[in-house]
């Protein structure tokens, strides 16, 4: 018995939740499931992305918002924290139980949206990197492992079957956390301040900020369109920085709290199986020959081999490629399409979408596991690198093609190539646990597969990194192309500064592509369906990279072998 069952918290350690004969192991796939659809709403973060760019400003980015990139980043770091903690936490959850370290990925996670909720309100961006970033992103690392380790317990015989459902739950969450966050952002939010139009308010630009004349002295406005007011019932025109709210922080909050009493009551579901209990009338099969191995390789014995780093080369390139895109997801959708099928891509429309990635997510998790039963693993990696390279390099097409001839046709075949890409990005994560199990053996998998997580918290750093920053050098070029063709008088007057404040004009948020298109000469094409063509031609290389890294994999060479037998890889309490 650890030391941590005499603690605090010792009445949660594994010695006091070991089940009775008996015992009916089917509940704890649901309790399991709980836990990864709560943590799995990761996925929808993009949700989040609009309201906290403009919570400040709201109906539209005020100059002190926080910018896309800096916001996208925060879920980076849940990411990074995510692969770090299921990294090292197994050691940790071998010696208290899953239910202590279900409890834990409760408190950090639902905790974690708590202080973020207060960071929004006291727009203090570290504080959400902390509590969402920092906090909550070790609770997702916490909640993944408890359950799979659990269900491989319970389910020595259907092992794929019980750990698939769990990680279909991770892959699903998005599915109900999109539309959730939609009613609560919609149920929360306030429209600011409004002035009237434009035109109608005296206004003057200072530092490349609107300020109108009222009678209580100058105070800082933003400028929206009918389209931005819309969403909050307005009208065009001005409207006073800091006095709306987005509804971010009472969503962030409500849905703290209801994570957390979720997860904690989930845990408690939580049993462990009594020392040397298998299901009745089970006995483990041999498993087959060729690239599925029928020896075991230790866990630190692993890191020493080429195939464990090629794995780690694969999983994180595919995850990269895709996680850049989710992050960005309902941003992209309405930058590509919004602008020239307003009437098609609406915000509905775009919300939509993030619930369609999250149900392809799930799917592809089953799908791909399975089909990798069938075709091998290694066919499987390769379906996903070939078919990704050429989706990838697809979307540009797309995204040039709607610009000039705004036909349905373009919209159809991106949504059902990101929808692929997303099934495969879901699929490596299902069948690389597979992949190694054919590799090294399933006496440590569970170990190794701790230690490949951190291709995920890498990839969680490079896709967002990636995708942002190539986006903002895609935009900067746009906006410069743009001034040069507009009538710099026009632009004096549209945006009450010359055209030579244009850098000071952009940092303040005050002219924008959508801005410029209003006064570019006509016959000018908008730029912005084309902001992620660099980026999509990135992600289409490191997909080509990965498919060589799979191409190579060969057996693991004897040397490396462990001398235990098989039968040890069954894992009892």
């Amino acid at each position: 018995m650890s030391n941590a069952s005499g603690g605090a918290l010792g009445f949660l350690h594994k010695s006091h939740i070991v089940a009775e004969p008996g015992f009916n192991r089917w509940r704890v796939p649901p309790a399991s499931i709980a836990i990864h659809l709560c943590i799995g709403s990761v996925y929808a973060w993009s949700v989040f992305n609009p309201p906290l760019t403009r919570e400040l400003g709201v109906v539209a980015s005020g100059a002190d918002d926080w910018t896309l990139g800096s916001v996208v980043w925060i879920f980076s770091v849940a990411i990074v924290f995510l692969g770090l903690a299921a990294a090292f936490a197994g050691k940790w959850l071998e010696e208290v139980g899953p239910r202590m370290v279900g409890v834990v990925a409760a408190i950090l996670w639902g905790g974690g949206f708590i202080i973020g909720s207060f960071g929004i309100s006291a727009h203090q961006l570290w504080l959400v990197y902390l509590g969402y970033g920092v906090l909550g992103g070790c609770g997702l690392g916490l909640g993944y492992v408890s359950p799979v380790s659990t269900l491989i317990r319970w389910f020595p015989d259907r092992r794929g079957m019980a750990t698939g459902m769990a990680i279909m739950g991770f892959g699903g969450g998005a599915m109900i956390a999109a539309p959730v966050k939609g009613w609560l952002l919609d149920l929360f939010k306030r429209a600011p301040d409004y002035l009237g139009p434009q035109d109608a308010v005296a206004t003057v630009v200072e530092g490349g900020r609107i300020f109108a004349e009222t009678a209580v002295g100058k105070v800082e406005v933003v400028a929206a369109s009918a389209k931005q007011a819309a969403e909050f019932g307005g009208e065009a025109g001005l409207y006073v920085v800091g006095t709306g709210a987005t509804g971010a922080a009472q969503t962030f909050l409500t849905l703290g709290v209801v994570y957390l009493v979720v997860m904690i009551l989930a845990a408690f579901q939580y049993r462990v199986p009594a020392e040397g209990w298998k299901p009745a009338g089970w006995s483990p099969k041999p498993v087959a020959s060729g690239m599925v191995s029928q020896n075991n390789v230790h866990i630190d014995q692993a890191l020493k081999t080429p195939q464990f780093w090629q794995m780690w080369v694969m999983l994180c390139f595919n995850v990269t490629a895709g996680i850049g895109v989710i992050g960005v997801a309902k941003t992209m959708m309405s930058e590509i399409f919004g602008s020239v099928m307003p009437l098609v891509v609406t915000a509905a429309f775009a919300s939509t979408y993030v619930l369609m990635i999250s149900v392809f997510n799930m799917l592809g998790r089953f799908f791909w596991a399975s089909a990798s039963d069938h075709i091998g693993r290694k066919a499987t990696y390769m379906c996903f690198f070939v078919l990704g390279t050429l989706l990838y390099l697809s979307i540009p097409y797309f995204a040039s093609a709607v610009a000039t001839n705004p036909a349905m046709i373009y919209l159809i075949g991106f949504y059902a190539a990101t929808m692929i890409i997303f099934s495969m990005y879901g699929g490596g994560f299902a069948t690389i646990p597979a992949y190694l199990a054919d590799m090294f053996g399933t006496m440590h998998v569970g170990g190794i597969h701790g230690r490949l997580l951190t291709a995920w918290s890498t990839a969680g750093v490079l896709g967002p990194l990636a995708i942002t920053s190539l986006r903002q050098m895609s935009v900067t070029n746009a906006i410069q192309d743009l001034a040069g063709r507009v009538d710099p008088a026009a632009f004096a007057q549209k945006f009450g500064a010359p055209l030579s404040q244009l850098d000071q004009l952009v940092a303040a948020k005050t002219v924008t592509i959508a801005g410029l298109m209003e006064i570019a000469p006509p016959g000018t094409i908008d730029p912005t369906p084309s902001l992620y063509n660099t980026t999509m031609y990135c992600m289409a290389t490191l997909l080509v990279v990965a498919f060589f890294a799979n191409l190579f994999m060969r057996p693991v060479r004897e040397h490396h072998h462990h001398d235990e037998p098989e039968l040890q890889a069954i894992p009892v309490e």
